[in-house]
């Protein structure tokens, strides 16, 4: 499995996918409107309500002191919510203590200018203060002092599967812990999707996968979340919002939000974990604006072809049944049509099939057989973005 990243990145914010969001959250007769409410409905109480008394309250002067007044050496994240710092409490009566010693923390730190930071702040300490699971990450407590709004979380010491997946000089992952990373993944977005006031997390990305020192993974940045439609609504309308190329083609086009839309964003990352490649590329200069998805969903479709858009850095050290099988189960998550797509339930127990399969992988080859399996797949990869486009 991959080494650990020096400095692990938290990511702390999502960017409005619409360029132009809708101001008002609009209702329709089949849905009910979120978006004002998200920190007040069926799960959250607001702040001035009673918080999850699993919570602690830390002053702000605590918190600095935590992270030695917020040291430049401390920060390891940075977004639109703010900066994310480590620091250090005891383990049992969360006060501060020097660097080294208790137990390390995330902390992250509003900036008072953001505009939707309240907000996000505010569902993060509604939703994390009640929900527990093995992946979705434990939130501590967190700080309201005057104008001050800081979250404190456990620390992840791989950090995010993004540096894992797209930053360079860092031990590929396996296969298999891979899968166990989807797994997990899909365990916490099954919990959210079938609790009684279910919960749609909505900024499902590489980023806001969080991994500890066994690469488990974890659900991070609740600040999107909204709870599912009720009754007879068929879905919750909603500004529109999150990362471009993770969100559901349906909910970028009307703000419609349903369960289905958090499987399409898992079908983007379970695609990304088969490829190695980012949904979106930064902009070059000549460069088409096709997705990942746009490229691979002809792969996905013929699983005999699905060793072309496989990661290279695997160097074909997969079973290939087993990749002919998470290529069908991505294509299904990407769907179109929402009403196609799997359950999250369903997509759990696809996955931990696949993980618990005997499928062998095939053994190493020597390393001038592996140099040219590599150049060979990354000439395929190559040739069949170029045909494609």
């Amino acid at each position: 499995m991959g080494n650990s990243c020096r400095k692990p990145i938290v990511h702390v914010s999502s960017s409005n996918i619409s360029g132009k969001g809708k101001s008002q959250s609009e209702v329709s007769k089949n849905s009910n409107s979120s978006d004002g409410k998200a920190a007040s409905q069926t799960l959250g109480p607001t702040i001035d309500g009673s918080i999850s008394s699993s919570l602690k309250s830390f002053s702000f002067n605590d918190l600095r002191e935590a992270t030695r007044n917020f040291r430049q050496e401390n920060l390891i994240g940075e977004g639109g919510f703010g900066f994310v710092y480590k620091g250090w409490i005891n383990e049992s009566s969360f006060a501060p203590t020097r660097p080294g010693s208790g137990i390390m923390v995330a902390i992250k730190k509003l900036k008072p200018e953001s505009f939707q930071g309240h907000k996000e702040w505010l569902a993060e300490v509604n939703y994390l203060g009640q929900l527990h699971h093995e992946n979705v990450v434990k939130l501590i407590g967190y700080c309201s002092d005057g104008k001050n709004r800081l979250l404190v979380y456990e620390f992840m010491q791989r950090g995010s599967l993004e540096n894992h997946l797209f930053r360079k000089g860092v031990q590929p992952i396996s296969w298999a812990a891979r899968i166990n990373i989807a797994a997990g993944v899909a365990r916490g977005l099954a919990f959210l999707h079938t609790l009684d006031a279910n919960v749609i997390y909505r900024d499902l990305k590489a980023s806001n996968v969080l991994l500890d020192s066994d690469f488990s993974p974890k659900l991070s940045d609740f600040g999107l979340a909204r709870d599912g439609p009720t009754g007879d609504n068929t879905h919750v309308s909603t500004r529109i919002i999150g990362t471009q190329g993770y969100a559901a083609p349906e909910y970028v086009a009307t703000g419609h939000l349903t369960l289905r839309s958090d499987v399409y964003s898992f079908g983007v990352v379970l695609l990304e974990l088969l490829t190695g490649r980012r949904v979106v590329e930064a902009e070059k200069p000549g460069n088409s604006r096709e997705t990942l998805v746009d490229w691979a969903m002809p792969f996905l479709r013929d699983g005999k072809r699905i060793s072309r858009v496989m990661d290279m850095r695997l160097c074909g050290q997969y079973p290939k049944k087993g990749a002919q099988a998470a290529g069908a189960l991505a294509h299904q998550c990407l769907n179109a049509d929402p009403k196609y797509r799997p359950t999250m339930k369903s997509v759990l127990a696809k996955l931990e099939e696949l993980h618990s399969s005997n499928t062998t992988i095939p053994s190493t080859p020597p390393k001038s057989e592996s140099r040219n399996h590599t150049s060979k797949h990354a000439r395929h990869a190559l040739n069949s973005m170029r045909n494609t486009r």
